[in-house]
């Protein structure tokens, strides 16, 4: 198994986890820094066959090692707060309800797996592992109930909580969990990350990513982005009539993952005035997407308020 770039990066944090008995870790850390790829990369090594490599990673050959590679392991489940309503509208709250846990408490059969019947399975190899991304969004009853998991897992299961903030997780999963933080890589490694990739070192892109090695796995969605952002902000800059027509553009194009942090990225070299100012214009786009506000006209809005802005 080739691991994510992320994984690679963050090496050493293997060799913690890759001797760990325990039923629950917590890794924490900044959004995309890489802690969704290093919980991959801990299922595979947990369930890995062969001869681990040198900081006890998977093999990437053995039947297990394989199967994650091809995305469809037998013994990993990945739950996390549905980002989408029944609709297809954009949720206003995350969160991960009981029914993600208890299958009979998903009415509207949101989640495919629940985690008990999933850990009612023996493990196809060796161990069963629930990743948890977004671990701060877990309501109180799915919590509750995660926890009798935690202290007794069924054949002898491994949960991996992933949070950035570990003020927002409920404690008695903190105190549950063995802590290990994943921190930012510096900007060689990031740049290491773009090699083992077959790619030239990107400047623009390394320094977007300052040392998050989880941009690196969508390196292709966040270059549109920058490219977007740049664009239109030049047209912004041009005219009345180019900004409305390039704020059309943007709206069809728009990924709320990464337009609003390459935005900001473009406006880096403007003053700290402008700067304020071309924040708030894009949080008041943000706020009336959020309220399913009319797109076309709320992309005209922010074009008008960024014109203003950065006069």
């Amino acid at each position: 198994m080739t691991l994510p770039p992320a994984a690679l990066l963050h090496g050493p944090l293997l060799e913690q986890t890759g001797v760990f008995r325990g039923n629950a870790l917590l890794l924490t850390g900044p959004a995309r820094v890489g802690k969704r790829d290093v919980a991959l990369a801990v299922a595979a090594q947990h369930n890995c066959t062969g001869t681990r490599g040198m900081y006890g990673e998977g093999c990437g050959v053995c039947p297990s090692c394989r199967a994650f590679a091809a995305g469809a392991h037998p013994d990993l489940l990945v739950v996390e707060p549905r980002n989408t309503t029944a609709t297809g509208k954009a949720a206003r709250r995350k969160l991960i309800p009981i029914g993600a846990i208890l299958e009979g408490r998903d009415q509207g059969r949101e989640y495919e797996t629940h985690v008990f019947e999933f850990l009612e399975v023996r493990p196809t190899f060796r161990r069963r592992v629930v990743v948890v991304d977004g671990a701060e969004y877990l309501g109180q009853e799915a919590a509750n109930a995660l926890l009798k998991l935690v202290e007794e897992p069924p054949h002898s299961a491994l949960f991996v909580f992933l949070a950035e903030d570990v003020r927002a997780v409920i404690p008695t999963i903190v105190s549950r969990s063995a802590r290990v933080s994943v921190t930012p890589a510096s900007d060689r490694a990031i740049e290491r990350g773009l090699t083992l990739g077959g790619e030239a070192p990107d400047p623009e892109l390394v320094a977007f990513a300052a040392g998050r090695a989880g941009v690196l796995a969508e390196r292709e969605a966040v270059r549109a982005a920058l490219g977007d952002a740049a664009e239109f902000t030049r047209a912004v800059g041009e005219g009345m009539w180019q900004a409305l027509e390039e704020a059309g553009r943007l709206e069809k194009c728009w990924d709320a993952a990464w337009h609003p942090e390459a935005l900001r990225f473009v406006w880096r070299t403007q003053s700290p005035h402008a700067r304020a100012r071309a924040d708030a214009a894009l949080e008041a786009l943000q706020s009336a997407l959020e309220a399913y506000a009319n797109p076309g006209l709320s992309f005209q809005v922010f074009a008008l308020a960024l014109r203003e802005a950065l006069e």
